[in-house]
């Protein structure tokens, strides 16, 4: 079936490639081999299944969210009338399916990300990767540093800074990305903008540590005070300042739990309607790969904050391929 066709119609999910057992290709799009990725894709999909240390609580079911998502974004195709672009017309995508994890070796599944995402960036491409927890964000951002050329700018969406340095023996904390990505020779730490920070599940270290590096923190106060499109804009300016290359990661508690079931209980976050157009505008800036984190379908039976990562997957891509287009 063509990706770009209508969602509804009759047994499209049945119809659409598997990217293993009974999980179709993020919407449909044509399956790859990781072993040889093709040129002329735009942007490749991947999963990475992957929970390592749980931050709080116990098992989250993290590393079944890549399935999910998928199987969500079946119920949908590119096209966005309040846009009015199908990204089909202007992007070539293709799924790669899950990077190899060993729930046993952290530390492997680490290199098996960064050797899937060098294949990625080398193939002419940029990631859209489906987690996971957020540990492996930092793998992606050092294969796009070691591909391209000049600094890299982060724009990361979360309710937490995400840097603290270490959590107990584990070397690759969730809740610590951001400070692996800032250590990395190629990212501008002055570039790093964290988007929708709040609440009492962030620590003072935390936040000086983030201020002290130049890092700039747009809470929800600020965001709520000035709005989202004028944040957004400052944003992208900070992000782009300096640099060549733009990642964004997204962790599913920068919304509002009312709005993320299969996410923290994280409250006075985000909307979507918030979020949804600031990706599109992100996506039309240009950026070099985007990842959404953090999604737990054991907790979502309904399987709202699986489609709400295919959503903004889905706005993310059009603002790419608004982006190719307008640049013709």
């Amino acid at each position: 079936m063509n990706s770009k066709e209508i969602p509804m119609v009759p047994n499209r999910k049945a119809s659409l490639p598997k990217v293993y057992g009974d999980t179709p290709s993020f919407l449909g799009v044509p399956v790859l081999d990781p072993r040889n990725l093709p040129g002329g894709c735009d942007v490749i999909v991947a999963g990475v299944p992957w929970e390592g240390t749980v931050t709080w609580g116990s098992f989250s079911s993290c590393e079944l969210a890549p399935r999910s998502i998928r199987h969500a974004s079946a119920r949908y195709g590119g096209f966005l009338p309040e846009y009015e672009i199908d990204l089909f017309d202007h992007l070539q995508l293709g799924d790669m399916g899950d990077v190899p994890v060993n729930p046993n070796d952290p530390g492997e599944t680490m290199a098996n990300v960064h050797k899937a995402m060098l294949a990625v960036y080398r193939s002419r491409s940029i990631p859209f990767v489906l987690g996971g927890d957020h540990s492996f964000t930092p793998e992606i951002v050092k294969a796009l540093g070691e591909s391209g050329q000049g600094e890299i700018g982060i724009i990361h969406f979360d309710a937490h800074l995400d840097n603290a340095k270490s959590f107990g023996a584990d070397l690759f904390p969730r809740c610590g990305p951001l400070h692996r990505i800032a250590q990395l020779p190629k990212v501008r730490k002055e570039s790093i903008v964290h988007m929708g920070i709040r609440g009492p599940r962030n620590s003072p270290a935390q936040y000086e540590y983030a201020r002290s590096m130049g890092a700039r923190i747009f809470t929800t106060k600020e965001i709520r005070e000035r709005g989202m499109v004028e944040v957004t804009q400052e944003a992208i300016a900070i992000a782009h300042e300096k640099t060549r290359h733009v990642f964004v990661t997204i962790c599913s508690d920068c919304i509002d739990a009312g709005y993320n079931p299969g996410g923290p209980a994280d409250f006075n976050g985000l909307l979507p309607t918030e979020l949804l157009p600031a990706l599109q505008t992100i996506g039309r800036s240009g950026i070099d790969g985007l990842d959404f984190v953090e999604v737990y379908p054991g907790q979502d039976p309904h399987g709202y904050s699986s489609h709400l990562a295919a959503w903004a997957m889905i706005y993310a891509l059009s603002g790419v391929a608004q982006r190719k287009r307008d640049q013709g």
